[in-house]
């Protein structure tokens, strides 16, 4: 009767152990998913305040010239796509869609108005969008570090088994736009 009970009792200390054991990896992926979440999070915020700059650099713009109207409805349409983003390829995809459509459009703007880049608001208004795109790439930095972090954690033995069973899955990276090895055209002409 003393050696069932030893018995029994060496089974429920081992389940116990690897109940604990369980939980504390699930726990862990938990909390590495949550600040995957919180990262990813950020990237958002900072693609969504710079499409809250667009408009008062449209307006700028609108002040200083006859604007092109279909250049603007693109930025105007890419821009409400950025808002809308829930997921990495989504927001790398509207981030993409939104870059190109303010990249004609300024340029469109800035040669057709030369006087334009003079504007004190302009200035200010490009000085603040370009200190958003920094904000943005150590955004998307930040989270590309998590993300790496968690993928390994769902990779490693005998995590993974542990990943698996409770479905937790590799986070997308933030990965360079396809034009990212074409360098940019400079032309003073």
């Amino acid at each position: 009767m003393k050696k069932s009970l030893i018995i029994v009792i060496a089974i429920i200390a081992i389940i116990g152990i690897l109940a604990a054991v369980v939980a504390g990896k699930y726990n862990g992926f938990v909390t590495a998913e949550e600040e995957l979440k919180s990262a990813q999070s950020q990237v958002g915020v900072q693609l969504q305040r710079r499409a809250d700059l667009i408009p008062n650099f449209v307006a700028t713009v609108k002040g200083y010239s006859d604007y092109e109207q279909s250049t603007l409805t693109a930025v105007t349409e890419a821009r409400a796509k950025v808002g809308k983003a829930q997921t990495v390829s989504e927001q790398e995809t509207a981030n993409t869609e939104l870059d190109k459509a303010i990249s004609v459009w300024v340029n469109a703007v800035t040669e057709a108005y030369p006087d334009l880049k003079a504007n004190t608001q302009y200035i200010a208004l490009q000085d603040e969008l370009a200190g958003t795109e920094n904000r943005i790439a150590t955004a998307r930095k930040d989270y590309n570090t998590v993300a790496q972090k968690y993928n390994g954690k769902i990779r490693k033995f005998p995590s993974n088994i542990i990943a698996n069973i409770f479905g937790f899955d590799k986070a997308e990276y933030f990965s360079a736009d396809d034009n990212a090895n074409t360098a940019p055209v400079v032309d003073f002409g």
